[in-house]
């Protein structure tokens, strides 16, 4: 993607997440918000305030004057405009939803964005995001990966941490549905687990040295929640792979799942492999 391009998505993806953070904030912490409005493309009910992000998003996209494919979790695959496309934007219009309705500090937007140039749609993966932002609309801190040119918190360029003891660990995990033998064993051995249920905001963690590493093996995780924070999670110097250290490299499809084990450096991401038995 030329400089220009790049310039152009960053600064319409700024303004998705300024008019997103604007247009759900009356609703956070009001249950009227939780009113379940219909099925999402990815098999979950979609709640109000959902509906309201994706739908500002569609609107902004609109606006442009581009041609776009939007890979979001309630709307599925929507086109704007005719072929060819110009990008594909990956969506999660409201990460941490039930945070937000209970007004809990950790909520946010992740966007990520793919040329759509290089291939067709279908060839697409994880593997092609070139831009990611990930903002957590409760505190303010805004996220930004773009592909070999580094990872940024709030415009200052991130690292993450040099941790190399599992032990002293700081941990992110989402546990309800995992095998409990294997989260058992990990929590007898890292110093602190938490678990806040924003997967964007949490895998960003690990890139700016809050978390040491973040794990979900339940094998449900979205496509929508995670790609954007896994370029932020590479350009910071981190690891991301599925439960067996694989490639994550899932097609561009509300329908994909995935586990996940990101981790701030290989040490330890080769000790988290070795505890949940991948090794």
């Amino acid at each position: 993607m030329k400089e220009e391009e790049v310039k152009f998505w960053r600064k319409v993806s700024h303004q998705i997440i300024d008019e997103v953070e604007k247009t759900i904030q009356p609703l956070v912490g009001k249950k009227k918000s939780g009113e379940v409005v219909k099925m999402g493309a990815d098999g979950t009910p979609t709640k109000l305030i959902d509906e309201v992000a994706e739908e500002k998003i569609i609107e902004i996209l609109r606006k442009t004057g581009k041609s776009i494919i939007i890979v979001s979790e309630e709307i599925g695959k929507f086109k704007i405009g005719d072929e060819p496309h110009d990008v594909i934007f990956v969506v999660d219009p409201l990460d941490g939803t039930v945070n937000a309705l209970k007004n809990i500090p950790a909520y946010g937007i992740s966007i990520a964005i793919v040329d759509s140039s290089l291939k067709s749609f279908n060839e697409l993966t994880l593997h092609d995001v070139e831009m990611g932002f990930v903002k957590n609309l409760a505190t303010g801190d805004l996220y930004e990966a773009f592909k070999d040119k580094g990872a940024y918190l709030n415009n200052d360029k991130q690292k993450s941490s040099i941790e190399e003891d599992l032990t002293h660990a700081s941990i992110g995990a989402y546990i309800r549905g995992a095998e409990m033998n294997r989260m058992d064993k990990l929590s007898h051995m890292v110093k602190r687990i938490r678990l806040l249920g924003a997967v964007a905001i949490e895998l960003s963690y690990v890139a700016d040295g809050t978390y040491d590493a973040f794990i979900d093996i339940r094998g449900n995780l979205r496509i929508v929640d995670i790609a954007a924070a896994k370029l932020i999670i590479e350009e910071s110097g981190g690891i991301i792979t599925d439960e067996n250290g694989n490639e994550l490299n899932n097609k561009l499809s509300v329908k994909e799942r995935t586990s996940v084990i990101a981790a701030c450096n290989l040490e330890i991401h080769n000790e988290l492999m070795n505890v949940m038995g991948a090794f």
